[in-house]
Formats: C-alpha cells, structure tokens, sequence
C-alpha cells in the first residue's frame, strides 16, 4: 500500500464494527497549503477544507482508492505528525 492509498483490508465480517474507518482532520494535516490542498481529494470532493474533520470508512475509502488509482481524482494528501516512542540513540 503506498503513501496516497485509501484502501483497508478487503474482508471484515458484515456485523463487525467498522475499525477501519479514516478520520481526515485537515487542521492536523502538516503540509495544508493552497497548492497541497488543492490536490487532495477532500478539497476536490467536498470544497475548501472542512471545518470539522471528515470521517471515511472502509467502502469509500476503497472507492477513493480505485478512483485515485485510476486518475478520475486526487489521492488524500493528509500527513499528520507523530510523536516518536524510539528513545535517543546515545541513551538519554
């Protein structure tokens, strides 16, 4: 799965919950721009970025997926930040 794909696992039981969903929070996103905004499927989908983050479960993020993969739309260009658990290599 590269870095732009929407895709879950492909089989979950029917009465399962949904633990696959994608929750796109665009104020979290580290490279929101105009231009990087701009090429993301939120922004072609639904307009501007939202004011509340989006939620997207595993069917639409598997349809953003097979569109993006064929060029119809943008891939999501979400990247949020993440705090490192690695601790320091000199040992502190």
């Amino acid at each position: 799965m590269n870095q732009h794909s929407f895709a879950g696992p492909p089989h979950r039981q029917p009465d399962a919950p949904d633990t696959e969903s994608l929750v796109v929070d665009c104020d979290r996103c580290v490279v929101r721009s105009p231009d990087a905004c701009a090429d993301c499927v939120v922004t072609v989908l639904l307009g501007p970025p939202p004011d509340a983050p989006v939620q997207i479960d595993e069917q639409e993020r598997a349809a953003l997926d097979a569109l993006a993969g064929s060029g119809l739309v943008p891939p999501l260009r979400l990247v949020t930040a993440r705090t490192s658990t690695t601790p320091p290599l000199d040992g502190t």
